[in-house]
């Protein structure tokens, strides 16, 4: 019986941001010799590595946000508009990532319009019925695509921590589907996307009213049934709430020229480490050699 391919969907950017921050906040920037700082780089391959180790993938792909707006920005013009630039440190390193991505053989995807966790839920939907789906990020926000065949692996703090989501462990744990989930951001908002839900409403009461009544459109419909404070929140900040729900919504049907076999995962190319060495990785080269062993080990075995 042939095997079921596994396919592991890394969120570049997010574990990218998470690496740079968990080093910079003590000034751990790792310069190379060339002045470069690389603490992002070595963060994001490390916990990229990491997945690998965990999922042992017969596909991989890693999804990056790009430069333009997106469609977000035309329905909210503040969408986001609450993040400050990125720090001096890290500017460099977005495409050093990219660079050491594609010399491990793996693909980069993103499209102009569009943010990696569009591209993230289009690769995970089009392919679920195929392979099993592991994505691997730090935004609760990609929990919403949770499926048959589709879990998700948030990063926790430190390194190598993950906590990890199947469609039943999350419907259990929040007594919602992650389909709801969507919904509950409409209504609580995100303060680090910048836009508001429904102005006092948080996320316990956001879960709630979800749990009670199903969706936005059946709470709609029964707002007479909410208390007077509640219904007064909603009944004044609807417009808000419709956008705020199109907003939390992952877009899946993102136009990518994109086929399963070009992820194919083959092994750590051996150029690898000599481009890791040449950049002054040596975090990462530590864990490239405890990982060809035991892909080498696995080989031989096979």
């Amino acid at each position: 019986m042939t095997e079921k391919p596994r396919l592991v969907i890394i969120d570049g950017m997010a574990l990218l941001f998470r690496a740079f921050y968990a080093t910079a906040v003590t000034g751990q920037f790792m310069f190379n010799d060339r002045g470069m700082p690389t603490n992002a780089v070595q963060g994001y391959l490390r916990h990229l590595l990491l997945a690998i180790e965990y999922r042992r993938p017969t596909h991989i792909a890693v999804c990056w946000d790009m430069k333009e707006k997106t469609f977000r920005h035309n329905l909210f013009q503040a969408y986001k508009g609450n993040r400050a630039a990125p720090p001096v440190e890290l500017i460099p390193q977005f495409a050093l990532a990219k660079q050491m991505t594609e010399a491990f053989h793996i693909p980069n995807i993103g499209l102009s319009g569009y943010e990696a966790d569009d591209c993230i839920g289009t690769l995970a939907k089009k392919y679920q019925e195929m392979a099993d789906v592991s994505i691997f990020t730090v935004d609760r926000d990609l929990l919403q695509l949770l499926d048959n065949h589709i879990g998700v692996h948030i990063l926790q703090k430190g390194y190598g921590h993950y906590r990890s989501y199947t469609f039943d462990a999350f419907s259990d744990k929040y007594g919602v589907t992650p389909r709801q989930f969507i919904d509950v951001k409409a209504l609580m908002g995100d303060s680090s996307d910048g836009y508001p839900g429904v102005q006092g409403i948080g996320e316990k009461t956001a879960f709630k009213l979800i749990r009670q009544f199903g969706s936005i459109d059946s709470l709609l419909n029964q707002l007479n049934l909410l208390p007077k404070g509640q219904r007064n929140k909603i009944s004044t900040n609807l417009d808000m709430l419709r956008v705020s729900r199109k907003l939390a919504e992952i877009y899946c049907n993102v136009p990518l020229s994109f086929t399963l076999d070009r992820s194919l995962y083959q092994g750590i190319p051996e150029h690898f480490f000599e481009r890791v060495s040449s950049q002054g990785m040596k975090l990462v080269q530590y864990d490239l050699i405890r990982i060809k062993r035991r892909e080498d080990k696995n080989r031989a075995v096979n």
